[in-house]
């Protein structure tokens, strides 16, 4: 067992030491390049040491999110004189994996998110235990100060999922349908609890598989055709609302589609009245300040939070915010 996994360790430091490795394929060579002419315009604001950050989140591939956190982190990287290394898996344990590659590689600091927490606890304690300061983005506020991690970057999910409910409310909805695409993510469960906090009606989950789109068009579609009174269908990512669209449409029910997160498809169906509003916990801003705030700590000690999060949402948009945000999104900012 102990071969295998130094083999596998190996392996995946080869990976995280590649150039950017395992970015999201979604954006295309396009995405990419513009990545990199916009790095290469920029020059380091700084003179301190060229230290390696490595950011390691659960994302999917093909999730525009995580493509917004990656281009904040950039940004900042290039700011701070920093070697930027990202990777993702949204399988747990492969995950933990890659943290684990990042500490063989001795990087001076880490960014992880902490979508299933426990799965990810003894890799975040290898990195602590070998003094490489952790930051902890989008997913997992409360166990980011319990596992040792310098202060987490993100919205409350709960609070997120509170502030939906009252919108829902507003907006006159009764009975919400929330769709939870990655099962066992805690921020998932926690965004549709919130929801259900708050909304005077109904909340009923609903778990499909996120990687597979026709699967959740389908499933989606089922339920809306099976009742007929679910009036609010909430979505926990943008790429899944435009297929939410698509499933209401096919049974032709009036339900109105809500989402978390903002890109520039949810930011043009917002403007047109497609969808009804977007909970936004700027992402960008997520992998930006994460950068930002190692490079204050490695070169000033400085600790941003004092002991909580520090939150970068939530922020309800609608079609009023939605066209001065529109031109961001287009730039993969926002």
């Amino acid at each position: 067992m102990a071969r295998t996994r130094t083999w596998v360790t190996i392996a995946l430091a080869g990976a995280l030491g590649a150039s950017l490795a395992g970015c999201s394929s979604t954006g295309g060579k396009r995405a990419e390049d513009a990545r990199k002419a916009a790095s290469a315009q920029g020059r380091a604001a700084v003179n301190t040491p060229r230290w390696t950050f490595a950011m390691i989140t659960h994302s999917g591939d093909g999730d525009t999110f995580w493509d917004i956190v990656q281009n904040g982190a950039e940004q900042a990287a290039v700011k701070d004189n920093i070697k930027f290394l990202y990777s993702h898996n949204d399988e747990a344990q492969q995950q933990a994996q890659l943290v684990d590659a990042a500490v063989d590689k001795k990087v001076d600091g880490i960014i992880v998110s902490l979508a299933k927490p426990d799965a990810m606890k003894a890799a975040v304690a290898r990195a602590e235990k070998a003094g490489i300061p952790v930051i902890t983005v989008n997913s997992g506020s409360a166990e980011s100060k319990k596992f040792g991690a310098l202060t987490h970057i993100g919205q409350d999910e709960t609070v997120a999922g509170e502030a939906v409910g009252e919108e829902l409310n507003k907006r006159g909805r009764e009975k919400a349908l929330c769709v939870l695409h990655e099962q066992g993510n805690v921020g998932h469960e926690q965004r549709c609890a919130g929801v259900k906090s708050t909304l005077d009606g109904t909340v009923q989950n609903l778990y499909v598989e996120g990687t597979n789109m026709p699967e959740v068009q389908s499933a989606v579609s089922a339920k809306l055709q099976a009742d007929k009174s679910i009036d609010a269908v909430v979505t926990l990512g943008a790429p899944y609302a435009d297929t939410a669209v698509k499933a209401r449409d096919d049974v032709g029910s009036k339900a109105e589609i809500d989402t978390f997160d903002l890109n520039a498809k949810v930011a043009a169906e917002l403007k047109d009245g497609t969808l009804g509003f977007a909970v936004d916990q700027q992402p960008y801003l997520q992998g930006y300040e994460a950068v930002d705030l190692l490079w204050l700590y490695k070169y000033n000690a400085d600790v941003l939070g004092g002991g909580k999060p520090v939150l970068t949402g939530p922020q309800i948009i609608t079609e009023k915010q939605a066209a001065a945000l529109e031109e961001y999104t287009k730039r993969g900012t926002r």
